[in-house]
């Protein structure tokens, strides 16, 4: 956690809303007491990783397709759907 005084805080504000950003604890003090923290409005997504994907795989349900969901939104978007 870090600590910024109000006068600190105006004139580091872009980076103290960077930090809250990535997580690290942020309050602003006024005469040495705490008063504000900064923190995200929601948490961040997580990057996905291969491993939630071989996960998504080994769940899938239905036709097992080797197309690409680009090439198959195109396809069906070309299709003539009378």
């Amino acid at each position: 956690m870090s600590e910024h005084s109000v006068v600190e805080a105006k004139n580091n504000l872009s980076d103290l809303i960077d930090r809250a950003l990535k997580g690290e604890a942020v309050v602003i003090t006024r005469h040495g007491k705490p008063m504000v923290e900064l923190k995200a409005v929601q948490p961040l997504p997580r990057r996905i990783t291969e491993a939630d994907i071989e996960w998504l795989r080994a769940r899938r349900v239905g036709r097992k397709s080797t197309e690409d969901a680009g090439s198959l939104v195109s396809r069906m978007r070309d299709e003539d759907w009378r």
